[in-house]
Formats: structure tokens, sequence, C-alpha cells
């Protein structure tokens, strides 16, 4: 991957932006953007702020990250955020003209930060994305435009409980879409078992794992208050009043729901690839198949991971530098490594190949992977953060019993326009 840059964009305006997101103070700012204060040329420090709180310093993240630095000729200076606060920091930094020289940012943001003329696009900087698969860059592409160089994706699936499952008297090869799946469901309670678990919690993570069934019913986020909508919350409304799902999921993160599943009681759990470490080390036989769509086949989930981006900076002789960090993080030769490092799956077919020969459990995943969907696709871009507000808010407001499904997806329909 080849890398020039074009003169830099000046940034527009981004204080409607900032208040969207989050009340930002001056007591967030940060001092390790790369302002002036660094050589503008080779050597030197260069920034970068990253959504990995959970590497530290020894961490081979860590480690990925400073081999970059030195084969650049750079020292890199690092600063990792929980990914909410590396949003806004990011928008005031470039109010202050203090962008850090290469972010690495959460894909549903990307749109938001273009938009307020915080990033260069790849037109600017001429990097080759040729070979990365379409769906994955889309999640970073608005008035067609590209922003930044997916690191790799991950996405959700269903992992079950072999043991449940054979207990039952459940085959999963039957498991191909929603009645069938409940159908097991039922046999699963049946049995003394518990059913299936999931994120349902009004934030962005209970949207991210709501979307494949919101999807798989043939919904759009343009049209909530669609019939296929209704379907799809009504399914996980049923599901609750049956007791094949717990009350818990209105509340559960991830990584609650996760828990409930690893304690060996359930039958399924939609989860996603960053768990496939835990879910070895679970102490019970387990398997994974791809979220069904409500009439069959695979139901496209939500691309997550992140993009690696290069914000405006006032100094233009940085560009050259941050290109090859940005050329090093995720070239073909050491994509492999990175995604590795992060639990994702790779953004380009070759490598794809490379993780499945050294791990055939990543190959459901790249599958999944594969036939995933960008959540600010469809041209959604910055529209995208408010339909999901609404989203999970109706479906909070069906799970908890306050509102039917069709009464709750009016009222959020209403309000995105």
């Amino acid at each position: 991957m080849t890398i020039a840059f074009h003169p830099r964009r000046r940034p527009r305006a981004l204080g409607a932006v900032a208040v969207a997101l989050a009340v930002v103070t001056a007591a967030t700012a940060c001092s390790s953007g790369s302002g002036g204060s660094d050589s503008a040329g080779q050597g030197g420090s260069f920034t970068v702020w990253d959504p990995y709180p959970q590497f530290d310093g020894s961490s081979q993240w860590a480690k990925l990250l400073e081999s970059c630095g030195s084969q650049s000729g750079v020292t890199i200076k690092r600063t990792a955020f929980d990914t909410s606060d590396l949003t806004n920091k990011t928008l005031l930094a470039a109010q202050q003209g203090s962008a850090p020289d290469v972010l690495i940012v959460d894909n549903p943001v990307v749109s938001t930060l273009a938009e307020a003329g915080v990033l260069t696009s790849t037109e600017d900087t001429k990097a080759d994305t040729s070979q990365i698969a379409p769906n994955l860059l889309a999640a970073g592409q608005g008035e067609g435009k590209t922003f930044g160089v997916p690191i790799g994706a991950n996405t959700l699936a269903l992992y079950y409980n072999k043991d449940v499952l054979k207990a039952a008297g459940v085959d999963v090869a039957s498991v191909t879409d929603w009645p069938s799946l409940t159908a097991a469901l039922a046999k699963v309670i049946a049995s003394g078992k518990k059913g299936i678990t999931f994120s349902g919690i009004g934030t962005e993570e209970g949207t991210f794992q709501f979307l494949p069934w919101f999807w798989g019913s043939g919904a759009k986020l343009t049209e909530l208050n669609s019939q296929n909508a209704v379907d799809a919350v009504a399914l996980w409304k049923d599901w609750l009043g049956k007791g094949y799902a717990p009350n818990s999921v209105i509340n559960n993160t991830q990584t609650t729901s996760w828990q409930e599943f690893a304690s060996g009681d359930y039958a399924f759990a939609e989860n996603g690839t960053w768990q496939l470490a835990g879910a070895k080390k679970a102490g019970f036989d387990f398997g994974i198949i791809p979220v069904p769509a409500k009439a069959g086949g695979v139901a496209p989930a939500p691309t997550g991971g992140e993009f690696v981006t290069v914000p405006v900076q006032k100094q233009s002789a940085r560009y050259p530098t941050s290109a090859k960090l940005v050329d090093c993080l995720t070239n073909a030769d050491s994509s492999l490594a990175t995604d590795t490092t992060l639990s994702y799956i790779a953004p380009t077919t070759a490598v794809q190949a490379k993780q499945v020969a050294a791990n055939p459990d990543l190959d459901v995943w790249v599958k999944a992977v594969n036939g995933a969907k960008g959540r600010t696709s469809d041209n959604l871009g910055t529209k995208y953060p408010g339909i999901s507000e609404q989203l999970r808010t109706a479906v909070q407001s069906v799970l908890s019993g306050a509102q039917s499904p069709q009464a709750a997806l009016s009222a959020a329909q209403n309000k995105i326009k």
C-alpha cells in the first residue's frame, strides 16, 4: 500500500457535532495531540490515539505500535481511550489544532468526524483500498469518499452449548430461521435448561445486538415502524414472555450476557468474535452458527472494528510519516499480526485465508464478516447515531412492557423524522 498526501484541508466548524455527541468541557482536553510541539518531519515523536485501553504498555498491541514507529523512524506517543471518550476528545483536539497524527476510531464514528472536516480521505492520501472487502470499507464511506482504512472487523453470531442442545434433543442443523430457532428454545426450556441470552441494554451495544434481527427481518433503518421491524422487536419480546430469554437481557451488556452463557446453563448466546478465546476456556463443548434471518438464510450482522485514519494537521510535513504508520498497521504483510493481536477478522480475503489456515475455528467468523453490513451504510452517515438512539429506546420500551412493538417503533420513526 503506497500513500502520498495532498495538501491539507481545514476542519469545518465542529461545535454542533461535538454537542450532538456529548458536552465536552475544557477539563477533557489532552496535551498529547501533535500540534506543533514535535518535529514536523522525520524523527521526533508521533501521536497515536486508539480505543484499546485494555492493552497496556506490555501488550502485543503496544509492541506492534512501537515496531511501526521504529520502522517509520519515529517514537510513538500512544494514548488509549474508551470509545466514547476518544470521539469527544478528538473533536475537541481538532478545534484546538492538536489532533493526533494517527487516529484509530470505531467505524460508526468515521462519518461524524469526516463530516466535521477532521479526517483526510483516501483520495487525499492515495491509500490503496482495492483489496479490502467492499462491505467493510462502506462503514467509512460518505459522499463518494473513503476516510481511512479498516484495521479489521468483528461481528456477531450465535454461540451454542452442544451438551445443552443434545440433552434437549435439538439438532443445531435444524436451526435455519426464526421459527426453527424458537422451536429449539422451547425444547431447551422443556428439558430444564435456559434458552438464549443477548444484550438489550439501552446503549449502542443494544443496537448492535438487535441489528441482525432487525436487518434479518428485512427492515431498513430509514423505516423503523415497518411490519418487518415490528416482527423483529416482537420476536425478542415473545422470547422474554415465554421465558426463552431472561429479563436480565434488558440491562445486559455483551460482557454480562456472555457471563450468563459461560455458566453452562444456556443453549445460545448472541455475541462476538472477541469471545472466542473465552469460549474455549468455558469448560464445555460449544459451536457457532450465523444469526438466522426470519425466513431463512444468514441475517446481515453489523460490522464492528475500527478504521485507521489520519486527522488533518497544522503541519502538512508530518503527513508522510503518518502515512507510513498507517501502512505498517494495515498492509497485507502486517495485517495478520495486527488482527491476530486484536482478535479481529482481516479486511482482505488473502489474509482471511491465512487466519483460517492457522485457526479453523475462525471460518464461521470469516463468513459472518463477509456477510456483515456497516451501521452507517445505505448513505446514513451521521444520521445513524440518532436513528440508533431511537431504535434502542423503542426496543427497551417494548422489552420492559411499557409499549407495544408497533407503538414504540411508530414513536421512534416520528422522532427521527
